[in-house]
């Protein structure tokens, strides 16, 4: 009787591996829900809990005092009931996808929402922060939550989490929790290239290794805060966004803003690595660089008819408050920017689809 239990557990392990062999979310975005779900449930995840910037804020700016919002159309227009909710798309966001893939929620709640409610906190939230950014000082600039402050909503959550079922299953919640972290624009594009501070002290490769070592220290305080598992997602080419190519006069994508994004993506990696070894924790990595690369390039191949401007306004220099009220392009899911900075659903929907791929490879192989 116990070797024909084995042997079915064995057959039912190699049943699950040939199917999860068979998804294929970085050709086209799709992911196979069902088998997901059961990935997840064999390696006991709980929930999803966010740190970033506006890649993964579903609204928490909407509850401080800083001008950088996102709670108006036409941004959320594709959004469920169609109404502006803080997210920088039209839609949803990679985060919200990936929560929905375990089988959560189909959207993460802002932590900051005040009618939070008990499901909510018992699924998953998000601390992010848009314009925020691994160096604090991006985040002061400015207003809005850097990581230090997200983190210590992060203990405010673990503390609601303990009230609400106890210290027990909290724990294991935390435990058995993918956290993502996805950040690092908004150093270069509204810190080092704006302000007059950072390079003053920096050279632009000082400056990446210390925004690496920044990172570094959060994982640190993750993992010291109980958090085992984590994905982190690298910064895209900054060369292809539009506002980019605009301001440098340039029809195709910048090659000096991309070469030091992938130098920097490197930096994070080996950091990475290291704390892979040095902490013993699970992490994922999701090349958000390539994705996006591949997608400007071989935009037919994800269905996109255009990747050099966003579907707002004229879709070249329009993001955030200049974004406000103003006419789109008929339909979102045709292209790879939504404003002239932010991706669309679609491209998250992409994303995402590679950061499952990376759960499934590194952090339940």
């Amino acid at each position: 009787m116990a070797q024909n239990m084995a042997r079915r557990r064995v057959v039912l392990v190699q049943i699950l591996a040939l199917a999860l062999a068979a998804v294929m979310p970085l050709l086209s975005g799709g992911v196979d829900i069902q088998q997901v779900r059961v990935l997840a449930a064999k390696f006991n995840v709980t929930c999803v809990v966010v740190f970033g910037d506006s890649s993964v804020d579903p609204g928490n700016n909407n509850y401080i005092a800083t001008p950088f919002k996102g709670n108006f159309l036409p941004y959320g227009k594709d959004f469920f009931r169609g109404h502006p909710t803080g997210r920088f798309s039209n839609g949803r966001l990679a985060t919200d996808f990936i929560a929905e893939a375990l089988g959560y929620t189909n959207e993460i709640r802002p932590f900051l929402n005040k009618r939070l409610r008990p499901v909510d906190i018992l699924h998953g939230v998000s601390f992010a922060s848009a314009a925020s950014g691994y160096d604090e000082l991006t985040a002061n600039l400015s207003h809005v939550l850097p990581v230090s402050k997200q983190l210590e909503y992060f203990r405010e959550y673990k503390m609601r989490l303990r009230q609400l079922i106890g210290a027990r299953k909290a724990e294991n919640i935390i435990k058995n929790a993918v956290a993502v972290m996805s950040m690092g624009t908004n150093d270069f594009l509204q810190n080092y290239y704006l302000e007059p501070i950072r390079p003053k002290q920096y050279t632009l490769e000082e400056y990446q290794n210390y925004l690496a070592s920044c990172m570094s220290d959060d994982v640190k305080t993750m993992h010291s805060l109980g958090i085992t598992r984590l994905v982190v997602v690298g910064v895209p080419p900054l060369g292809c966004m539009p506002l980019v190519k605009t301001l440098m006069n340039q029809e195709t994508c910048v090659e000096k803003y991309n070469n030091f994004s992938s130098s920097f993506n490197s930096k994070l990696q080996f950091k990475l690595e290291v704390a892979r070894t040095t902490l013993g924790m699970k992490i994922g990595y999701v090349d958000a660089y390539g994705i996006f690369e591949d997608a400007v390039n071989n935009s037919k191949k994800y269905g996109f008819i255009e990747a050099s401007k966003g579907c707002c306004g004229t879709g070249t220099i329009e993001y955030g408050d200049t974004c406000r009220g103003m006419s789109t392009c008929a339909d979102a899911s045709k292209y790879v920017f939504w404003d002239a900075v932010h991706p669309t659903e679609r491209m998250y929907e992409i994303i995402a689809g590679q950061a499952i791929d990376s759960l499934r490879k590194q952090l339940m192989a």
